[in-house]
């Protein structure tokens, strides 16, 4: 019989938080569900610590405990299909390694799934992040409404509950660009939202860098709209325009005063002008070209090496 609830969790650098984490887990869900009614499938994306052993050694007499080990470092949301893949629970629950998230709030997402939404997303009263990253985490937003059509004031918070129906749609996407929060708002337009609070992390560091972000939102603009070759297009029209109507300005000005001398200034002002822009659509069309380059290849989203509590299944390998 398949669980009530199955809790998603992509791990990476957290060996000396996963016995609380699981701990806090096992409290939290058996008192909603009882002891059958839950599962925990964390996927290791392939870490710089020994997470997976200790991974294997707390699945051991955890029967609900499912393991996922990843044969290379595929990404937080490429992490979290992988998850999605072997969950077998009613609602799916994805949720963080650094107990920033608290496993107490779980049972609050699952009565907003139980009164009718499809996905309900966790929204924090203060959030423990650096300045950059909150910052980050706003530009974020404000491209998701433009790009994605998300409804303003909706965050997009990686700790979120979703009915398996839901990711079932999610998981029909194979290409290796992942965008969880893409996939799931283009699969329902019924979702709700509750708040909760935001923990300190427990221990270590966050694996998320300023270089990963921009990655991200990368993926985010460029895998799931076409609004940047738009832009690009509207620019290029917008320049076009705008060098016309200096042209027109500079041919009135020698009109009007044929000893004017036409200097050198106003030429390189057009060539760099023009050069930029044409650099930043070149760059663009390169961006969307090397996507479709490598889903033509067939890159696997992800490679599973190793599983622990969980049957193997060659049609979800990659």
């Amino acid at each position: 019989m398949n669980p009530e609830i199955s809790v998603v969790i992509p791990v990476y650098g957290s060996a000396s938080i996963l016995p609380t984490l699981v701990q806090k887990l096992e409290q939290s869900l058996r008192a909603v569900v009882g002891a059958d009614g839950f599962e925990a499938v964390l996927v290791h994306d392939h870490g710089p610590d020994n997470s997976w052993e200790v991974l294997k050694a707390l699945a051991a007499d955890r029967p609900w405990l499912k393991g996922i080990n990843l044969r290379r470092n595929a990404g937080q949301h490429n992490a979290v299909m992988a998850g999605f893949a072997h969950a077998r629970g009613r609602y799916i629950i994805t949720m963080d390694d650094d107990l920033q998230h608290d496993p107490n709030d779980i049972p609050r997402i699952v009565e907003a799934l139980e009164a009718g939404a499809d996905l309900v997303y966790v929204r924090f009263e203060a959030r423990q992040h650096a300045l950059w990253k909150r910052l980050g985490s706003r530009f974020n937003d404000w491209v998701a409404s433009r790009l994605l059509n998300k409804p303003t004031g909706l965050y997009l918070s990686p700790f979120r509950g979703i009915r398996r129906e839901v990711c079932q749609t999610a998981l029909g996407y194979r290409g290796p660009f992942v965008y969880v929060d893409g996939l799931l708002l283009q699969s329902t337009s019924n979702f709700s939202s509750i708040t909760a609070r935001h923990h300190l992390r427990q221990d270590g560091k966050s694996g998320y860098s300023l270089r990963k972000s921009i990655a991200l939102w990368m993926q985010m603009a460029t895998s799931f709209s076409i609004v940047p070759l738009r832009f690009v297009s509207l620019a290029g029209i917008a320049a076009s325009g705008a060098s016309f109507l200096f042209a027109l300005i500079v041919v009135a000005r020698k009109l009007m005063n044929p000893d004017l001398a036409v200097g050198w200034s106003s030429l390189i002002v057009a060539i760099l002008f023009m050069g930029g822009l044409q650099l930043l659509a070149l760059g663009a069309i390169g961006e969307y070209t090397g996507r479709i380059l490598l889903n033509v290849n067939n890159r696997p989203q992800f490679v599973v090496g190793e599983r622990c509590n969980l049957d193997a299944d060659p049609t979800i390998d990659s």
